[in-house]
């Protein structure tokens, strides 16, 4: 039972106005733009319903939930068409398709180190999902220090015309890693503070980086032991 639906647009319903505002051919890209944010949403449905069984089964199992917590997203057109412009595409829904692949994304956030490796290898056994791109950003970090396993899968969505293979991004990260970033974000991106103090605090920031991953790392560890304790 839906207990919540979500409010797409009615495509049918908001035509003939959409088209008198901004043209047929205006309207068609619209509509075909929806069609793929629609089916992205829904890739993302499948793939968050396929984690959060794969935490549960390994809770059972193990006595341990791998994923701290999830985030669902998509990306907003703003950005969307920020990035075709920004890689000189065509502003189209064709190009869309050809050449986006993170419209639909989640992060996950998880407890420790391994358990960022042991996600994807339990999702990607799965036989319905397919790898198409992999960054692994822990072990290689970015320049700024930024760490995350960044992998694109394919999953399909069945719709009444049949089955699509969608794109979904995900992101997968612990929670130290989670927090740097988020704050690595605002100071980049969502401040307006003087350039200097960016570059002070970018370096600090960098430094953290390094810092955070090392306590993750020795507390990998004593987990680790405590379980291996456990199970003598």
């Amino acid at each position: 039972m839906i207990l919540e639906r979500q409010n797409f647009m009615s495509i049918p319903k908001t035509n003939d106005n959409i088209k008198r505002a901004i043209g047929t051919d205006n309207v068609k890209q619209l509509q075909e733009l929806g069609i793929i944010y629609q089916l992205g949403q829904s890739g993302v449905n499948e793939v968050g319903t396929k984690l959060e069984n794969l935490d549960t089964e390994f809770q059972i199992k193990h006595d341990h939930n791998p994923i701290h917590h999830m985030e669902e997203r998509m990306k907003d057109v703003q950005s969307l068409f920020k990035k075709l412009k920004r890689k000189n595409l065509e502003l189209s829904a064709q190009s869309v398709r050809d050449n986006i692949y993170d419209i639909a994304g989640i992060r996950v956030i998880t407890n420790y180190l391994d358990d960022v490796y042991q996600i994807e290898r339990m999702l990607l056994q799965q036989s319905d999902i397919t790898l198409t791109r992999r960054k692994d950003y822990i072990r290689h970090p970015k320049e700024s220090g930024y760490r995350s396993l960044h992998v694109v899968v394919s999953v399909p969505v069945y719709q009444s015309d049949g089955a699509h293979d969608i794109p979904v991004e995900i992101q997968i990260r612990t929670v130290g890693m989670d927090m740097w970033a988020s704050l690595e974000h605002k100071l980049r991106y969502k401040t307006d503070t003087n350039p200097e103090l960016v570059d002070k605090y970018a370096d600090q920031i960098k430094g953290f980086s390094d810092e955070i991953t090392s306590i993750e790392e020795r507390m990998q560890t004593i987990y680790q032991d405590l379980n291996d304790a456990d199970t003598k």
